[in-house]
């Protein structure tokens, strides 16, 4: 599961550096929770689900703590009952090791 990358703290990035790609992504995407899906090569996102508003707020307040924390900060839209995070790194516009640190730090709240 995610142990290793929970264990780790997100970088910031630079920039200056490549995106990762292909095996690397596989990799790392193998070391989460499921339902993480890579789209394109240039973000993660996840769909939770929950039994209410309340649930789905206070989850998001959690990753909204973890976000400020590692200094890592991920798209997140909530509704009634889920809540979807979508994580890049910016400023390389792709993704990063740190991306997939925070999606393993979600996973480990929810």
């Amino acid at each position: 599961m995610s142990c290793d990358l929970t264990n780790k703290h997100c970088i910031p990035c630079k920039g200056g550096v490549p995106a990762l790609k292909g095996k690397k992504i596989q990799t790392l995407l193998s070391q989460l929770g499921g339902g993480w899906r890579v789209i394109n090569e240039h973000h993660l996102e996840k769909e939770y689900t929950f039994k209410n508003f309340q649930e789905a707020l206070d989850f998001t307040n959690k990753v909204g703590a973890i976000a400020e924390a590692e200094g890592h900060h991920p798209d997140i839209y909530l509704a009634w009952g889920k809540v979807k995070i979508t994580t890049w790194t910016h400023k390389i516009d792709g993704l990063t090791e740190s991306d997939f640190i925070l999606a393993a730090k979600c996973d480990q709240i929810k």
